[in-house]
């Protein structure tokens, strides 16, 4: 079987770094964050006891350039990114205009390694036996990170679950196992379909394992490839239930291939299946409940309350 190949594409060297800070979870910078305004101009706010902060950083300082190259209005939120970004332990020099300040102001700033958290998580106000865990991406750290906001909703009196995977572009194929087999105590997590019709199994491994509480997970049209992988092996497996909108559709396997120059070219080689054989690719997961995104209120999240109170579901 011949694939058409839509997710073959290259990346310029700057884009490649960030990806491969993002899977990792962490990267080399100033810890701050960067907003552009409507005049087009970029504030910083830096984070409590971080590089910018300790260098003199101010909340809505405005910067004006990077190691002397001057900010634009052209200039996007991730170009400033690119520019201040970089090795853990090297300087950056920042430019900024202070308001009642003539003039502009020099910092020098060396850069740490900062972690970018793919999970947050809460117990829902009115609802405190309902934990609620949102995964924004799967990179190197998002297991361990499952794991801890799995103990700490166990602590605070958890007996069902809501897992938010929308919005979720996807990532390491090896951390979407890992956080299915939170869920999961064997058995196959998806089933990678190569392009020369052979078939590799992936398995549950060993992991910590969270409490059987009863579970929905939250997808949407943004919902992709590793987020459908455990999308799709956990409701496969009965393990949860799917609500929110029919998910992306992305279940194609890139090897990375990078040269010399920094950047890659990403080429697909195989496709996902779920535990059933469901294939993914241009099709994407049918949700148990269709409940679709409503202007000024999160429909999913409250249909997920209502399927998990009202059936009175809790762990056995």
């Amino acid at each position: 079987q011949v694939y058409s190949d839509p997710y073959t594409y290259f990346v310029e060297p700057q884009p490649r770094q960030r990806e491969k800070e993002n899977l990792s979870g962490q990267f080399g910078g100033i810890g701050a964050l960067i907003q552009k305004d409507e005049q087009g101009t970029f504030r910083l706010v830096p984070m409590p006891d971080r590089p910018a902060e300790k260098a003199g950083i101010r909340k809505d300082d405005i910067l004006v350039a990077v190691d002397r190259t001057p900010l634009n209005q052209d200039m996007t939120t991730d170009d400033v990114v690119n520019l201040i970004r970089g090795p853990v332990g090297e300087p950056v020099t920042l430019e900024v205009r202070r308001e009642g300040e003539s003039g502009t102001l020099t910092f020098q700033v060396v850069r740490e390694r900062i972690e970018n958290p793919s999970v947050q998580w809460r117990v829902l106000e009115d609802h405190p036996q309902v934990g609620y865990i949102a995964l924004s991406m799967f990179n190197e750290r998002t297991a361990k990170e499952l794991d801890r906001a799995i103990d700490d909703l166990k602590k605070q009196g958890t007996q069902q679950l809501v897992v938010d995977l929308r919005h979720n572009s996807g990532g390491l194929l090896q951390s979407s196992v890992e956080v299915a087999s939170r869920f999961l105590s064997d058995g196959v997590v998806v089933y990678e379909r190569k392009n020369d019709g052979s078939e590799e199994t992936y398995r549950v491994v060993n992991a910590a394992r969270a409490p059987n509480w009863p579970m929905v997970i939250l997808v949407d049209n943004a919902t992709a490839s590793a987020a459908e992988i455990v999308a799709g092996a956990l409701q496969d497996r009965s393990r949860a239930t799917l609500i929110g909108d029919k998910t992306y559709g992305k279940g194609s396997v890139q090897l990375v291939y990078d040269l010399s120059d920094g950047s890659s070219v990403h080429v697909t080689v195989a496709h996902w299946l779920t535990p059933n054989g469901h294939e993914i690719n241009g099709i994407g997961l049918q949700p148990d409940q269709l409940t679709p995104h409503k202007d000024g209120r999160d429909a999913p999240l409250e249909a997920a309350i209502q399927f998990l109170t009202e059936n009175k579901l809790s762990a056995n």
